[in-house]
């Protein structure tokens, strides 16, 4: 179908981006292409190295995984902000990303668990890494005639941890900032880090000057001063209807050290 019709078809998964796009007359699609019957597309599965969750998978059944728990614990914990029960009920994991808006919790957490998206079409199999694959505002990798159909998670080894926060105007929202990291620790030192923050540019960004900042301090709280520093050179953040760019560059240093500061928590 999509071979067919191409850029005219819009996939429908959980329906909880497309169906309110639709209700706006911001899209009008000619083929809806229903994919809920491929059951193939759902469920989460490990081996030694990967996790893979289909990309119909359900953010319920994501949330509930003791497969995700064990080994995708920043995933975990990013999912009870995403949205609301009902939503989490049918909204997938796929859906989320393919839509990449850029105020998203999921697209940010595969950016800080070095995730691959598994593309296909009629043309075959190709596989992009998160750090290609969201572009910009509600623009991916994907080309037309492609479905995303799982996402694989390297295994990360016991001595990484990780932290989540985000501010939004009521639980449930649209995070107005967010950020995710992971990281190992040595003696309270970071010996590998990832930071990406959310809500504040067209697309999720791995904040590479902060992760430097962060490995060359000599303890965690000069570390985590120096990565919050680093922001206002990395960050141009939008002013929007919903708050003015100087307030978003503020909450995102308030929520970087907020995030940082677990992995204090966690050493002690």
């Amino acid at each position: 179908m999509l071979a067919e019709h191409g850029a005219d078809a819009r996939i429908l998964a959980g329906g909880q981006s497309l169906m309110p796009v639709l209700n706006l007359r911001l899209a009008n699609p000619a083929v809806l292409v229903d994919i809920n019957p491929v059951a193939e597309m759902a469920g989460i599965s490990v081996d030694q190295s990967t996790v893979r969750i289909g990309a119909l998978t359900r953010y319920r059944d994501i949330q509930d995984s003791p497969i995700i728990r064990q080994h995708l614990g920043l995933i975990a914990d990013a999912l009870p902000f995403v949205a609301h029960a009902a939503i989490r009920n049918r909204g997938t994991i796929g859906g989320s990303l393919a839509t990449a808006d850029p105020a998203a919790e999921m697209p940010a957490c595969c950016l800080a668990l070095d995730a691959r998206m598994i593309l296909e079409s009629t043309r075959g199999q190709r596989t992009v890494p998160a750090d290609g694959f969201f572009r910009s505002t509600f623009e991916t990798a994907l080309e037309p005639d492609e479905l995303l159909t799982k996402i694989e998670f390297p295994i990360a080894g016991p001595d990484w941890r990780h932290a989540f926060a985000e501010f939004s105007r009521r639980h449930g929202d649209f995070a107005i900032v967010g950020a995710a990291a992971r990281a190992r620790l040595n003696a309270r030192r970071f010996a590998d880090i990832r930071v990406v923050m959310f809500g504040v540019a067209d697309r999720p960004l791995r904040i590479d000057a902060a992760e430097k900042a962060l490995l060359s301090a000599a303890n965690l709280k000069e570390g985590i001063a120096a990565a919050q520093a680093t922001l206002a050179k990395a960050l141009e953040p939008p002013s929007d209807n919903q708050t003015s760019s100087e307030a978003r560059l503020h909450l995102a240093r308030v929520l970087l050290g907020r995030a940082l500061a677990q992995f204090d928590d966690a050493v002690d």
